[in-house]
């Protein structure tokens, strides 16, 4: 996939504000490409070479599971950058996903 694709992931994922997280698809819709969820969820997995930190562990599935954390150093290390922004985490599901969920359309 092109570079300009995933800076645009970065950008927006850079804009989830700290202790809300956000979807991959909705990062995908938002940045014209619907049917791209997975694709940002690749992006991300690259995110961490990134000169600019991108809080890839803002971002989580639909159903607000923790599905990128085997991407991370360590496989808490999603979960406990989440638990740091007062995020509560059962069993790798987000607790009051909808609450938390950020839309970047209407930020």
């Amino acid at each position: 996939m092109e570079a300009g694709f995933f800076d645009k992931v970065f950008d927006v994922v850079r804009q989830i504000p700290h202790g809300r997280i956000s979807t991959y698809g909705t990062i995908a819709k938002h940045i014209g490409s619907p049917k791209a969820a997975r694709m940002v969820g690749w992006a991300l997995n690259k995110s961490s070479t990134e000169k600019e930190f991108v809080p890839a562990h803002r971002v989580v599935n639909r159903k607000g599971l923790l599905t990128g954390k085997r991407h991370f150093a360590n496989q808490n290390t999603m979960r406990e950058m989440l638990e740091s922004e007062g995020v509560i985490i059962i069993e790798d599901q987000i607790q009051n996903f909808e609450e938390l969920l950020w839309y970047p359309s209407l930020n």
